[in-house]
Protein backbone atom coordinates (compact mmCIF):
# COMPACT_ATOMS: atom_id res chain seq x y z
CA UNK A 1 0.00 0.00 0.00
CA UNK A 2 1.23 3.34 -0.69
CA UNK A 3 1.99 5.40 1.97
CA UNK A 4 -0.54 8.36 2.79
CA UNK A 5 0.98 11.51 1.94
CA UNK A 6 1.41 13.96 5.02
CA UNK A 7 -0.98 16.96 5.03
CA UNK A 8 0.62 20.05 6.06
CA UNK A 9 -1.39 23.32 6.84
CA UNK A 10 -0.08 26.77 5.62
CA UNK A 11 -1.38 29.95 7.24
CA UNK A 12 -2.24 32.46 4.11
CA UNK A 13 -3.87 36.00 3.68
CA UNK A 14 -7.80 37.19 3.38
CA UNK A 15 -7.01 39.87 0.56
CA UNK A 16 -9.79 41.60 -1.65
CA UNK A 17 -8.46 39.77 -5.50
CA UNK A 18 -8.89 41.21 -8.89
CA UNK A 19 -9.64 38.07 -10.89
CA UNK A 20 -11.80 38.83 -13.94
CA UNK A 21 -14.31 39.17 -14.22
CA UNK A 22 -14.60 39.66 -10.39
CA UNK A 23 -13.36 42.45 -8.80
CA UNK A 24 -12.15 43.30 -5.31
CA UNK A 25 -13.51 39.86 -4.58
CA UNK A 26 -12.22 38.61 -0.64
CA UNK A 27 -9.65 35.94 -1.63
CA UNK A 28 -7.18 33.55 0.63
CA UNK A 29 -4.21 34.22 -0.75
CA UNK A 30 -1.02 32.20 -0.66
CA UNK A 31 2.10 32.45 -3.29
CA UNK A 32 1.90 28.92 -4.93
CA UNK A 33 5.60 28.33 -4.08
CA UNK A 34 4.76 27.38 -0.80
CA UNK A 35 2.24 24.45 -2.01
CA UNK A 36 4.67 23.45 -5.16
CA UNK A 37 7.51 22.77 -2.17
CA UNK A 38 5.04 20.90 0.17
CA UNK A 39 4.04 18.51 -2.92
CA UNK A 40 7.58 18.04 -4.19
CA UNK A 41 8.64 17.17 -0.42
CA UNK A 42 5.69 14.69 -0.49
CA UNK A 43 2.92 16.29 1.54
CA UNK A 44 0.07 17.32 0.82
CA UNK A 45 -0.72 21.10 1.26
CA UNK A 46 -3.78 22.83 2.93
CA UNK A 47 -4.36 26.43 3.27
CA UNK A 48 -5.40 28.04 6.87
CA UNK A 49 -7.57 31.09 6.23
CA UNK A 50 -7.04 33.47 9.27
CA UNK A 51 -10.16 34.23 11.51
CA UNK A 52 -10.47 36.67 14.13
CA UNK A 53 -12.12 33.96 16.31
CA UNK A 54 -9.42 32.01 16.11
CA UNK A 55 -8.41 31.52 19.65
CA UNK A 56 -6.59 28.27 21.08
CA UNK A 57 -9.68 26.06 21.30
CA UNK A 58 -10.24 26.40 17.50
CA UNK A 59 -6.40 25.65 16.79
CA UNK A 60 -6.12 22.49 18.76
CA UNK A 61 -9.34 21.42 16.83
CA UNK A 62 -8.16 22.33 13.41
CA UNK A 63 -4.46 21.35 14.34
CA UNK A 64 -5.77 17.77 15.48
CA UNK A 65 -6.64 17.09 11.55
CA UNK A 66 -3.13 17.97 9.35
CA UNK A 67 0.58 16.05 10.32
CA UNK A 68 2.39 19.40 9.52
CA UNK A 69 2.43 23.49 10.08
CA UNK A 70 3.65 26.15 7.95
CA UNK A 71 3.73 29.36 9.40
CA UNK A 72 4.36 31.68 5.94
CA UNK A 73 5.64 35.18 5.40
CA UNK A 74 3.70 38.18 5.31
CA UNK A 75 3.24 41.38 7.23
CA UNK A 76 4.23 43.07 10.28
CA UNK A 77 2.96 41.70 13.52
CA UNK A 78 0.88 44.67 15.38
CA UNK A 79 3.49 46.06 17.79
CA UNK A 80 1.22 45.49 20.49
CA UNK A 81 0.98 41.91 21.03
CA UNK A 82 4.61 42.03 22.45
CA UNK A 83 3.85 45.27 24.44
CA UNK A 84 5.85 48.06 21.46
CA UNK A 85 5.00 51.14 20.61
CA UNK A 86 4.39 50.66 16.55
CA UNK A 87 7.68 52.06 14.77
CA UNK A 88 7.30 54.62 11.60
CA UNK A 89 8.17 52.16 9.31
CA UNK A 90 4.97 49.62 10.56
CA UNK A 91 2.53 48.01 7.95
CA UNK A 92 -0.84 48.11 8.49
CA UNK A 93 -2.01 45.81 11.18
CA UNK A 94 -3.54 42.20 10.72
CA UNK A 95 -5.29 41.80 13.03
CA UNK A 96 -7.15 38.29 11.64
CA UNK A 97 -3.93 36.50 11.03
CA UNK A 98 -2.07 37.97 14.42
CA UNK A 99 -4.68 36.30 16.39
CA UNK A 100 -4.74 33.23 14.48
CA UNK A 101 -1.31 32.65 13.66
CA UNK A 102 -0.58 33.01 17.28
CA UNK A 103 -3.39 30.70 18.38
CA UNK A 104 -1.54 28.08 15.80
CA UNK A 105 1.78 28.89 17.04
CA UNK A 106 1.26 28.28 20.63
CA UNK A 107 -1.38 25.16 20.33
CA UNK A 108 1.45 23.52 17.41
CA UNK A 109 4.18 24.01 20.27
CA UNK A 110 1.73 22.47 23.07
CA UNK A 111 0.91 19.29 21.06
CA UNK A 112 4.62 19.18 19.20
CA UNK A 113 3.32 19.31 15.67
CA UNK A 114 6.05 19.68 13.29
CA UNK A 115 6.54 23.04 12.67
CA UNK A 116 7.98 25.56 9.87
CA UNK A 117 8.05 28.96 9.95
CA UNK A 118 8.63 31.68 7.25
CA UNK A 119 10.05 34.92 7.49
CA UNK A 120 6.65 36.53 9.49
CA UNK A 121 6.10 32.99 10.51
CA UNK A 122 9.53 33.24 12.78
CA UNK A 123 8.47 36.37 14.25
CA UNK A 124 4.70 34.77 15.07
CA UNK A 125 6.54 32.01 16.85
CA UNK A 126 9.00 34.14 19.15
CA UNK A 127 6.11 36.13 20.42
CA UNK A 128 3.72 33.14 20.56
CA UNK A 129 6.28 32.62 23.15
CA UNK A 130 6.55 35.39 25.16
CA UNK A 131 9.53 36.82 22.87
CA UNK A 132 9.58 40.50 20.44
CA UNK A 133 10.34 42.26 17.58
CA UNK A 134 12.83 44.04 16.39
CA UNK A 135 11.10 46.41 14.17
CA UNK A 136 13.01 48.21 11.50
CA UNK A 137 16.56 46.71 10.95
CA UNK A 138 17.99 49.15 9.49
CA UNK A 139 18.54 51.56 12.33
CA UNK A 140 20.74 48.91 13.83
CA UNK A 141 22.33 47.28 10.99
CA UNK A 142 22.32 51.09 8.72
CA UNK A 143 22.05 49.60 5.54
CA UNK A 144 18.90 47.99 3.68
CA UNK A 145 20.13 44.15 3.16
CA UNK A 146 17.71 42.50 4.32
CA UNK A 147 14.96 44.07 2.14
CA UNK A 148 16.91 46.35 -0.56
CA UNK A 149 13.67 46.75 -3.18
CA UNK A 150 10.33 46.77 -2.52
CA UNK A 151 8.64 43.88 -4.52
CA UNK A 152 11.41 42.12 -5.04
CA UNK A 153 13.99 39.06 -3.26
CA UNK A 154 17.17 40.12 -2.71
CA UNK A 155 20.21 37.27 -1.32
CA UNK A 156 22.34 37.77 1.66
CA UNK A 157 24.40 35.24 3.73
CA UNK A 158 23.70 33.28 6.55
CA UNK A 159 25.83 30.83 9.04
CA UNK A 160 24.09 28.15 10.44
CA UNK A 161 25.29 27.39 13.96
CA UNK A 162 27.21 24.30 14.35
CA UNK A 163 25.34 21.20 16.25
CA UNK A 164 22.00 22.51 15.57
CA UNK A 165 18.66 21.08 13.67
CA UNK A 166 19.48 23.57 10.93
CA UNK A 167 22.95 22.83 10.67
CA UNK A 168 21.81 19.07 10.22
CA UNK A 169 19.88 19.79 7.23
CA UNK A 170 21.46 23.14 5.88
CA UNK A 171 25.34 22.41 6.62
CA UNK A 172 26.91 24.63 8.53
CA UNK A 173 28.99 26.12 6.06
CA UNK A 174 27.85 29.92 5.22
CA UNK A 175 25.09 29.69 2.49
CA UNK A 176 23.00 32.49 0.62
CA UNK A 177 19.34 32.59 0.78
CA UNK A 178 16.43 34.25 -0.67
CA UNK A 179 15.40 37.76 2.20
CA UNK A 180 12.68 40.17 2.07
CA UNK A 181 12.02 41.63 5.66
CA UNK A 182 12.52 44.08 7.17
CA UNK A 183 12.05 43.36 11.00
CA UNK A 184 13.27 40.86 12.98
CA UNK A 185 13.19 38.83 15.87
CA UNK A 186 14.99 40.84 19.29
CA UNK A 187 17.87 38.87 19.65
CA UNK A 188 17.51 38.85 23.86
CA UNK A 189 13.74 38.44 23.69
CA UNK A 190 14.05 34.46 23.75
CA UNK A 191 15.94 33.66 27.05
CA UNK A 192 13.78 32.37 28.75
CA UNK A 193 12.14 30.39 26.25
CA UNK A 194 12.50 26.63 24.93
CA UNK A 195 14.18 27.67 21.82
CA UNK A 196 17.55 28.77 20.62
CA UNK A 197 19.01 30.80 17.18
CA UNK A 198 20.45 28.29 14.91
CA UNK A 199 21.84 30.70 11.97
CA UNK A 200 22.80 33.85 11.51
CA UNK A 201 23.33 37.62 9.47
CA UNK A 202 27.05 38.63 10.17
CA UNK A 203 25.23 42.14 11.07
CA UNK A 204 24.09 40.24 14.27
CA UNK A 205 20.52 39.52 13.03
CA UNK A 206 19.34 36.22 14.12
CA UNK A 207 18.33 34.33 10.82
CA UNK A 208 16.63 30.40 12.24
CA UNK A 209 15.68 29.25 15.44
CA UNK A 210 14.47 25.95 16.43
CA UNK A 211 13.29 24.33 19.86
CA UNK A 212 15.77 21.21 20.33
CA UNK A 213 13.16 19.47 22.56
CA UNK A 214 10.55 18.88 20.09
CA UNK A 215 9.94 16.83 17.13
CA UNK A 216 10.72 19.60 14.51
CA UNK A 217 9.96 23.26 15.57
CA UNK A 218 12.22 25.43 13.00
CA UNK A 219 11.71 28.92 11.39
CA UNK A 220 14.08 31.39 9.32
CA UNK A 221 13.65 34.63 8.52
CA UNK A 222 14.30 34.09 4.87
CA UNK A 223 12.44 32.97 2.28
CA UNK A 224 13.03 29.33 1.42
CA UNK A 225 10.05 29.00 -0.49
CA UNK A 226 10.87 31.81 -3.08
CA UNK A 227 14.60 29.70 -4.21
CA UNK A 228 15.13 26.14 -4.94
CA UNK A 229 16.96 24.89 -1.53
CA UNK A 230 13.82 22.26 -0.68
CA UNK A 231 15.62 20.75 2.26
CA UNK A 232 13.61 22.88 4.93
CA UNK A 233 10.48 21.50 3.17
CA UNK A 234 11.91 17.97 3.00
CA UNK A 235 12.49 17.53 6.67
CA UNK A 236 9.09 18.71 7.80
CA UNK A 237 7.75 16.53 5.57
CA UNK A 238 9.64 13.41 6.84
CA UNK A 239 9.46 14.35 10.45
CA UNK A 240 5.75 13.05 10.52
CA UNK A 241 5.55 9.65 11.30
Amino acid sequence: MPRNRPVIGISCYVEKVDRTPWVQQWSAVLPHDYVHHVEAAGGAAVILPPRLDGDDHLARDLLGRVDGLILAGGADIESSRYGAPPHATAQNPRPDRDSWELALARVSHAVDLPTLGICRGMQVMAVAAGGAVEQHLPDRVGTEAHCPVPGRYAAHSVTPVAGTRVSEILGAAPLDVPTYHHQGVLADSLDHTAYRFSAWHADGTPEAMEDPGSRFRIAVQWHPEAGADARLFRALVASVP
